[in-house]
């Protein structure tokens, strides 16, 4: 399968949307796949922070497509330029006001590979030090969450049952990363 051109349908301030030409598996017929593309970034990255104390930094904040609060791991969009670890570290204070002593890349991965060409790389930190949240933009209103890692499980399980989404990468990515450093 090869993709053979891409043509963008429409752009806005974040996203465009793209017609995907590809041979499909056959190796001979054409097929067309609509898709979505970041705009002014070079990735996505996502941060495992835990505490001294045995906790998981999650952030919460509101997703208007969804129209829900979600609970998520702290992560963001890469600067064109940017090293993944650099943008790792300054979304993990712009979120949550934590600045990791240690940083190391645990996977990187597409998020809906069906969907987007976005691709996530993921950290996990520790070391942490409270620093004060800085950088937020005006969009995001988040509130940071400490949940005991052990607990993981059964606070995202209480917080759906209230009415929040849990971002289904936290139970994976938290157990991944867990289980990385021996915790």
């Amino acid at each position: 399968m090869t993709v053979l051109d891409k043509k963008t349908l429409w752009e806005g301030k974040f996203l465009r949307a793209v017609l995907v030409r590809y041979i499909d598996g056959s190796g001979v017929t054409e097929r067309d796949w609509e898709s979505i593309e970041r705009v002014g970034c070079d990735g996505i990255v996502g941060i495992v922070p835990f505490t001294d104390e045995g906790e998981v930094v999650m952030i919460r904040q509101f997703r208007p497509p969804i129209n829900r609060h979600v609970v998520e791991l702290p992560a963001g969009l890469r600067d064109p330029g940017e090293k993944p670890e650099d943008a790792a570290r300054r979304e993990l204070i712009e979120e949550t006001g934590y600045s990791a002593g240690e940083l190391r890349f645990l996977t990187e991965g597409p998020l809906s590979s069906g969907l987007s060409s976005e691709l996530l790389t993921v950290y996990t930190a520790t070391g942490l030090t409270f620093v004060g949240v800085g950088g937020r933009d005006e969009t995001e209103h988040i509130e940071v969450l400490k949940v005991p890692v052990k607990r993981v499980a059964s606070e995202m399980e209480s917080m759906r049952k209230a009415g929040d989404y849990i971002d289904l990468k936290v139970y994976g990515l938290v157990e991944f990363a867990r289980r990385s450093l021996g915790k």
